[in-house]
């Protein structure tokens, strides 16, 4: 049989991940050795076979931005929640293959291309300036992957390590309000109007002054109630500042015991407290099939969503002068900030929220502002001024 002239892309290897070669370009078929790679192997050989006339692969000369983009996003896809790779895939399909893609070797972007980038994130104006300083590191830490990959030299990843956040008041940045607590009868009026999940999960936040996140990937097999004592404990699989301050346990009263109970029965260790699964059989009372789309956790998106859907919902019913303002979950850690610091103290409003430093409490807390203007309405009947100004009066 005579030799074929054109032979099919070989099914190759970068790092983790199957490629073909094709006009020396890669095409990422994914993990390398997985079944779905094979089959998109062989979709792709039968794409060349049907069309003869595509130029068959060259030598690769460098891996390009788009190549490690493209990389990173299956690598994140597999890795990481759906929300995080959908933030990853933004930064890398909006601005920096935008700029970059196929245009440079990946060690050829240096900290000025990434401040490039930076820049057409905050020209956008789709992300505030905190936010833009987030997604530079996100971007950064896509490098730091290529490292680990043998996709980037270690000193590209240095480099670009040097390129500080912008600080406050950066051209062309903003910034949002700062976050306000939430008053406790806005919160009860919402709940009138949320189903039984999201009401479970509002009020537990409030009492243990939890992110969202802490609330809604909260597992089966993280409470433990085993121990003697009268209290459950809630120990998260990792925390924001446990590096600072060690592993972090959330201890859990009587109340809080009462409104995680039934979201305990009958469930796997590894299965969700509070799933929008469950959330949507309360809302139809368990009389239609729930739609695949709805997943196993919450996240930050659809807990918010869920509070502003109840806030909605209650405000197409109640008069103008009783509608419920809209707000996030988040200002419920400042409720519980301000209201433990004026109840109690600030140390335990800085233990409850398991922050490293008193001033971290003080930025979340409103107690220090409720306090001032407590003295501020007092000195109408304490002005020490008034007795000797009138003597005064009384002389002249």
């Amino acid at each position: 049989m005579p030799k074929l002239k054109n032979q099919p892309p070989k099914y190759c290897k970068i790092g983790k991940y199957a490629v073909v070669y094709c006009n020396g370009k890669p095409h990422y078929l994914g993990l390398y050795g997985s079944q779905e790679s094979k089959v998109a192997y062989a979709r792709f050989v039968a794409e060349i076979q049907a069309n003869p006339t595509v130029v068959l692969p060259r030598a690769k000369k460098h891996v390009t931005v788009s190549d490690l983009s493209a990389a990173f996003l299956d690598h994140a896809e597999a890795t990481t929640d759906p929300t995080t790779y959908v933030i990853y895939r933004t930064i890398v399909l909006d601005f920096l293959n935008k700029l970059y893609g196929d245009d440079i070797p990946v060690d050829e972007f240096k900290p000025s291309c990434l401040k490039l980038v930076r820049e057409q994130m905050v020209q956008s104006r789709r992300f505030c300036r905190h936010t833009v300083n987030r997604h530079t590191q996100r971007i950064v830490s896509l490098f730091e992957w290529g490292v680990s990959e043998e996709l980037v030299q270690e000193t590209t990843h240095r480099a670009l390590k040097t390129v500080k956040s912008l600080p406050e008041g950066s051209p062309g940045t903003f910034d949002h309000p700062e976050r306000e607590d939430i008053p406790d009868d806005v919160v009860i009026r919402t709940l009138l109007f949320c189903p039984p999940t999201i009401r479970a999960m509002i009020q537990i936040q409030r009492l243990t002054g939890m992110r969202p996140s802490e609330v809604f990937k909260m597992r089966v097999g993280d409470i433990d109630r085993s121990r003697q004592n009268g209290l459950w404990y809630y120990v998260p699989e990792s925390y924001k500042t446990e590096e600072y301050i060690g592993k972090v346990e959330f201890p859990l009263g009587v109340p809080e015991q009462e409104l995680l109970a039934p979201y305990l029965i009958g469930k796997k260790s590894d299965a969700a407290v509070f799933s929008p699964r469950t959330a949507q059989q309360e809302r139809y009372d368990g009389k239609r099939a729930i739609p695949a789309r709805y997943s196993e956790f919450y996240n930050r998106h659809s807990y918010r969503q869920a509070i502003e859907h109840a806030i909605n919902k209650g405000n197409k019913t109640l008069p103008e002068n009783e509608k419920i303002p809209l707000w996030t979950p988040y200002r419920l850690r400042n409720s519980a900030a301000t209201a433990t610091e004026l109840e109690i103290g600030l140390d335990e409003s800085q233990a409850l929220l398991a922050h490293k430093t008193a001033n971290m409490t003080r930025r979340y807390s409103k107690a220090q502002l409720r306090i001032r203007e407590k003295l501020a309405r007092n000195r109408q009947q304490h002005n020490p001024f008034d007795d000797g100004l009138e003597d005064e009066r009384a002389v002249g």
